[in-house]
Order: structure tokens, then sequence, then C-alpha cells
């Protein structure tokens, strides 16, 4: 069997992870414990995990071994025959959002060949990202916001008041929505969970044209990891905000701590990448139940084809 076809099998059976995992998280939404919904997301995950057959690495997961005791970064996972790669997983892409029974919650998982995935430490990481088919370096981290949608809008032969921009909703970004209001931008502000808004700004359906913030480095990776198969623009750097958070990047690898990540740094190789609803969402549907049946939505890329599929799956009630 070649390897191809190792992938796509590779693929269907993470694919199998991600929506058990999804399952058994519906268990928490709505009942206002982030812990328990982050628990039971990564107990599931680490379960299904490792009946899969390969030579698993998680490179981005729960944290370092010393703060998660699961999924950590450099844990092995799988059986340890099949294909070497690198994971990178979020059991649960927005607790807060699960716990509160709000929409946009996912399952999320990336694999790429071994090495193929910036091990990103656990920091935060300012993020800039639009979708496929303008010139490169379009926008940049280094330019305002207002500036960046002034170059998106032109590019896109706009004016910047048809410009959506997507932002996560905090007080760090305060100063960000000032800028984007200022130049006439719309902007969508989301309570948690910037990886299915990354997605959204390489799909036209979404009507989400930038995102731009400040948010998690590990949650950085795995929206890159979307954008390799759906094509787009994406810019990064991490945000070192203390000498532990210096130290953590330091031990991952990583050098200069003031570099700016390309979509193609992030992701250095051909990749995978799959995400499951839990609850209804701009990207998928939540999980469903009904008195026999549980049904799962999910979509499904590939780096190496382009390949974008949507999964209706349905099995009985466990």
């Amino acid at each position: 069997m070649n390897e191809t076809n190792n992938t796509s099998l590779l693929v269907d059976s993470l694919l199998r992870v991600s929506e058990l995992t999804a399952a058994v998280a519906t268990k928490a939404v709505g009942y206002g414990d982030e812990t328990l919904a982050d628990r039971i997301a990564v107990d599931a995950m680490r379960s299904e995990l490792n009946k899969v057959e390969m030579n698993g690495r998680i490179v981005i997961g729960e944290g370092e071994r010393d703060e998660a005791p699961m999924l950590h970064v450099g844990e092995e996972i799988g059986t340890g025959k099949g294909l070497e790669v690198d994971i990178a997983v979020d059991p649960l892409e927005g607790t807060s959002v699960t716990a509160r029974g709000m929409a946009n919650a996912l399952v999320v998982l990336a694999v790429s060949p071994r090495g193929g995935l910036l091990h990103a430490p656990d920091t935060y990481m300012s993020k800039i990202a639009i979708g496929p088919g303008f010139p490169r370096n379009t926008v940049s981290l280094d330019e305002s916001p207002a500036n960046n949608v002034r170059s998106l809008a032109e590019a896109k032969g706009v004016d910047a008041s048809e410009i959506c921009v997507s932002v996560l909703d905090r007080p760090r970004h305060n100063e960000v929505v000032k800028s984007l209001r200022e130049v006439g931008a719309r902007v969508m502000l989301i309570p948690d969970g910037d990886v299915a808004t990354v997605i959204a700004t390489a799909q036209e359906d979404t009507l989400v044209d930038m995102y731009v913030g400040i948010g998690g480095a590990p949650e950085g990776v795995l929206g890159a990891a979307a954008l390799k198969c759906l094509g787009g623009e994406m810019y990064t750097r991490l945000v070192i905000r203390n000498e532990q958070e210096e130290q953590r990047a330091k031990r991952l690898g990583i050098k200069d701590l003031d570099r700016c990540y390309s979509l193609d740094d992030l992701v250095t190789d051909e990749a995978s990448f799959i995400a499951t609803g839990v609850t209804n969402g701009i990207l998928v549907d939540g999980v469903s139940r009904d008195d026999d049946f549980i049904s799962t939505h999910s979509i499904v890329m590939s780096s190496r084809n382009k390949m974008v599929r949507t999964v209706h799956s349905q099995w009985q009630q466990f």
C-alpha cells in the first residue's frame, strides 16, 4: 500500500477520533464548568488516538509535560506502528463557549509528516489571516489594522466598509477595534475560539475577510494547517510576556522570539486538517442527538490535493 493510501486511512481514523471526542464533549455543554469540559474532551481524544495505527507525536497539545498529564507536547501517541507523523490537537476549541452553551465549539486535529508543524509554545501569538487569491504581503503584522483593511479592500476592488474583520472580544483588542472602525470596516467580535474564524477567511459563504488579533500560539498553528489546505495568507509572531514564557519557547527550539512566521513557516510540509462541531457554528454544525442516534458534522481538508469535504456521520447512542 502506497503512502497516499496510508495517509488517507490515517485521516479517516483521525476523523473518527474527532467525531467521538465531539460527541463526548457535548456532555459538558451548558453546565458552566470549563474544567469539566476540557477534561472529558482530553480523556476521550487521548483514548481514541492511542487506538490509531500510527507512530504519532504531539507537537501542539494541552501544554508541556509538567503542566498537562495527557496530550502534552512531545507525548508519543498511537499504536507505534504505521506512518511517523506530527499531530496538533485542540480537544475542545472553545471550552468557555462549551460551558456556556454558546456557538463555535470545535474538536480540532491536524496531521503532517514528522517535522511538518511548528512546535509552538503555549503562549500568546499575534496573528493576521486572509483568504486566497491576493498578492503576497497584502497584509502585514507591522501595519495598523486600518492600513491592512485599506490594502485588502484595494486588492479586492471594494470599499473598506465592505471588509469584515473577525476579532476576539478581549480588552487587549480595544485599540484594534478602534482602528478598524475608524476606517469603516465591519467588525465581528467573537467570544472565544479563533481557529474557526481564521478558516472562515478562506470560505466565501462566511462573509469574514480578515482575522486579526492576539490569541493562543497553538491555535495559530492549527489555523495555519487549515489555510495550508484552503489557500490563504497568514502571518504570526509570538507574544512573550515574561521570562517563564521565554524559557518555554526556547525549550522548543525557538531562538528568534521576534520572528514573523508566514504560513509556510508554520506548516512546512503537507498537512491534513479535521474539525468536528460540538456546538453549531460558522464552520460546521454541532452534535445532535435523538432517542437512538448521534449525528456529527465535520470538515476534512488536505493540502496534498486541496481537497475539502464535509462529512455527516450517524451512529447509535452510546
